[in-house]
């Protein structure tokens, strides 16, 4: 039985053929797609392990700063010093296409900055461990940034890995396979179908032929009769 639900015709096999072409074509770019996204996934990953690496090392610095300034600074001047910035940081989104794959890029741009430090209190009533902590997360700020997009990357590029290889794997184990079953099948078919019509073929032919012989004979016969009765036999003198 063939595996797709089709007439066994030279049209549908003509139509199957140019299908099963169009699969294997697309088979193949499927495939290189695959191949050229696992590529781009492994850079990335490589690339937001060294993030993240360096992210979290700068967060343990400032948490440890922090924690040392909470330790020599009253509550309430810790927070009245980091209370009110000094800058304010705009971010903006856009997307870059990698392998048919919106990807997010993150740009960003401060605003408000006054000149020297850019920390939002004076320096009379705080300790150096804050300027530590502040001057840390302003270091690792623009790092986190970057380790947000490349994790979305990520997340977005294994998402399309994966659909591409179940395409992939629909084509190479299902659809090609079933295209190249009803194609042999359709083929056995009309193969048998031309043997049958050449049997009947030769067959009418022979029932022709004998129809031509025994009409030959009989006319023979009928002329042999004809000239048998036609001849009055010897004259007597």
């Amino acid at each position: 039985m063939p595996a797709l639900n089709v007439n066994p015709t030279r049209m549908e096999l003509t139509r199957l053929k140019g299908r099963l072409r169009t699969a294997s074509r697309g088979h193949k770019l499927l495939k290189d797609k695959r191949d050229e996204l696992m590529k781009q996934f492994m850079d990335v990953v490589r690339e937001n392990r060294t993030l993240r690496r360096k992210v979290e090392e700068g967060l343990t610095r400032a948490n440890t700063a922090f924690a040392a300034a909470s330790a020599v600074m009253s509550p309430e001047m810790l927070e009245q010093a980091i209370l009110y910035p000094r800058e304010s940081v705009c971010l903006e989104m856009g997307f870059q296409n990698v392998m048919s794959v919106n990807v997010p890029v993150y740009t960003f741009h401060t605003t408000g900055s006054a000149e020297g430090s850019a920390a939002p209190y004076g320096f009379a009533a705080t300790s150096g461990e804050l300027d530590d902590a502040v001057e840390a997360l302003g270091e690792v700020f623009r790092d986190m940034l970057r380790l947000a997009e490349i994790e979305k990357t990520s997340q977005l590029l294994a998402q399309e890995i994966e659909k591409t290889r179940r395409r992939v794997n629909a084509l190479e184990y299902v659809k090609i396979p079933q295209m190249e079953e009803t194609i042999k099948y359709i083929t056995m078919k009309l193969d048998e179908n031309e043997r049958s019509s050449t049997i009947r073929l030769m067959k009418v032919k022979d029932m022709l032929l004998k129809e031509a012989i025994e009409e030959r004979r009989e006319e023979t016969e009928e002329a042999m009769r004809t000239f048998a009765d036609a001849d009055p036999g010897p004259t007597q003198v």
